[in-house]
């Protein structure tokens, strides 16, 4: 979706400073996607971000906010994160959650983002049963 643009502060100069940046970072991301800006005290059309990535794992997108993020459903893309769901100060607790549902440590994916924990579920999962299908080849041959 649109950044708002935003800006706080402890004091009004604080805050003006902040809201400076953030307009830069939104005019600046407006124009490198070849978009243009919108007018002060125009509404902006509502733009979402792609969902290609998390898309390409939609059964265990769904498997992930029920059973990690407990909740019925979300709408996540390929920018959602971790940190979109909590207030915490970090997420330790759902990339325990996660190691305990899933059996995979996502704890150096600082970004949070879904699709990355999404790719190193699945890979996990490939490599699992690579490791089975070894196995499994090994002890027929006994």
């Amino acid at each position: 979706m649109n950044a708002a643009i935003t800006g706080s502060g402890d004091t009004p100069a604080a805050a003006k400073e902040k809201l400076k940046e953030s307009f830069r970072t939104v005019r600046n991301r407006r124009l490198e996607d070849g978009k243009p800006l919108v007018r002060p005290g125009r509404s902006w059309p509502i733009e979402f971000a792609s969902q290609e990535q998390v898309n390409k794992h939609e059964a265990l997108g769904e498997d992930f906010i029920r059973r990690v993020l407990d909740l019925d459903w979300a709408w996540i893309s390929d920018e959602s994160s971790l940190w979109d769901f909590h207030a915490e100060s970090d997420n330790s607790r759902l990339n325990s959650k996660i190691m305990e549902v899933y059996g995979v440590d996502v704890s150096d994916i600082q970004s949070g983002r879904l699709a990355a924990i999404f790719e190193r579920i699945v890979q996990s999962r490939t490599e699992l049963g690579q490791s089975i299908g070894t196995l499994h080849r090994s002890a027929e041959s006994l």
